[in-house]
């Protein structure tokens, strides 16, 4: 599916923001671990063959995302006991609640003379008996996987109060071959792993993509001729080029917030420094200097301040600094080696990647070092990337070898509760991912 397209949606609200606001259903994702809420997801409904095609794949597509997401059980359609005719119909609730279900979705798709796709769909408090919230997009009949995923959205928006991240891609390295001679290709998917493509053909060694703000550009560390440089790839165009013409090794690449700069990593004789590159102006500026390695740097979402990773303590370490370079801190203080520190898109958390007693963490921390704790361990997981609403946690995860044989590498994600975690499904073996902003 090509992103740069642009999808006419409509955005009906019928009767929003219901009467009685405390009786409202509300999902709590904040807390520690809670069961999946069950709700409905009636087959979303079409008046012929063609629309009913449509209305099958729609309604797959929402209960694969909203599974997924850990928070909600999509109870099975065999237990309903309703047929609902149309989403202007109001369920029969007693028939919802009979099977315990605490919200319900009912959807429909029209299709017009040129081809262009209506979708309608409620979101119902069962319990409450009254809606919620509806919605109708209209687009190109082939959008559909995208609408789809902007209905799981806006789903999710409204019983948990934090914005969606179904509507997304990933970026990752996709990997192959022995442990001598790994091929390592830069590829690209939706997040539910459609749409899979590689960005480049495996000829020279590429590694840590990460998105822009703009969705349409990735960074990157490749060896092109041998060497070491950061690059830009314009992801619909293909069209690559480097990041300035530095003296020794540039690496760890981040967007800033606005996408006008790219913060990194410079080394010369054994030394690496960070420093921060305007891609309007090609100025660069150093950011820190120490006589030993600072890297991995990553910009708070105001862009005031960044993280980064340090042995000037004598270990591994996190500390944040402003974005001038100013005012350094320490602020990671438990056992063990830190490295990988990002700061999460709503700058309440930073997660990060430690060592200790032979066994790898993904953790958190806030941006003063307090709280910290892991949510995820293994024989070697590393290199936290978040997602939009910065609620859940993508890393990468290594087997323990067995019999001689390389453990497989592949991508996981967990929410902060470190309850909830899965797989996400790779072609080949994967890692290094780089979760994109919303797309709409």
């Amino acid at each position: 599916m090509k992103y740069t397209k642009k999808i006419i949606f409509s955005f009906l609200i019928f009767f929003s923001y219901i009467l009685n606001v405390n009786a409202e259903l509300k999902i709590d994702i904040t807390s520690g671990y809670t069961e999946p809420t069950p709700i409905g997801i009636h087959d979303f409904i079409g008046t012929n063959d063609e629309e009913n095609n449509v209305a099958k794949q729609i309604t797959k597509l929402v209960i694969a995302d909203l599974n997924n997401s850990g928070i909600f059980k999509i109870i099975d359609p065999k237990a309903y006991i309703q047929k609902i005719p149309s989403p202007n119909v109001m369920p029969k609730f007693s028939d919802w609640r009979v099977i315990n279900a605490q919200a319900l979705i009912v959807g429909s798709t029209q299709i017009n003379k040129s081809g262009q796709v209506r979708i309608e769909f409620r979101l119902w408090d069962v319990f409450a008996e009254q809606q919620m919230a509806g919605w109708a997009f209209s687009t190109a009949r082939s959008n559909w996987r995208q609408i789809s995923h902007r209905i799981a959205d806006k789903v999710y928006e409204r019983l948990t109060g934090e914005i969606g991240y179904f509507d997304t891609r990933i970026a990752y390295i996709a990997e192959s071959g022995p442990a001598k001679k790994r091929v390592k290709r830069l590829a690209i998917m939706d997040q539910d792993g459609a749409n899979h493509r590689f960005l480049t053909d495996g000829s020279n060694l590429v590694i840590t993509p990460r998105f822009s703000p703009s969705h349409q550009e990735l960074t990157y560390l490749s060896y092109i001729g041998r060497i070491p440089r950061v690059y830009l790839l314009d992801i619909e165009t293909g069209k690559q080029e480097k990041v300035g013409d530095f003296p020794g090794m540039t690496f760890a690449p981040r967007f800033s917030p606005l996408g006008d700069q790219v913060i990194m990593s410079l080394a010369t004789e054994g030394n690496s420094d960070i420093y921060s590159y305007n891609l309007q102006t090609n100025i660069r500026k150093q950011l820190t200097s120490y006589r030993g390695i600072d890297t991995s740097p990553s910009y708070s979402p105001n862009g005031k301040r960044v993280v980064f990773n340090s042995d000037r303590g004598g270990s591994p370490q996190i500390y944040v600094m402003s974005n001038k370079g100013k005012k350094i801190k320490r602020i990671s203080f438990g056992k063990g080696h830190y490295s990988t520190p990002v700061w999460s898109p709503r700058g309440d958390y930073i997660a990060f990647t430690k060592y200790f007693n032979k066994t790898f963490y993904i953790g958190v921390m806030t941006p003063e070092g307090k709280g910290e704790r892991v949510i995820a361990k293994g024989f070697l997981v590393e290199g936290p990337t978040w997602t939009p609403n910065g609620r859940m946690i993508a890393y990468t995860k290594k087997d323990y070898p067995m019999k001689k044989k390389e453990g497989k590498t592949r991508i996981f994600l967990i929410d902060l509760t470190g309850f909830h975690e899965r797989e996400i499904i790779t072609p080949l073996e994967a890692s290094d991912p780089a979760w994109s902003s919303l797309l709409n």
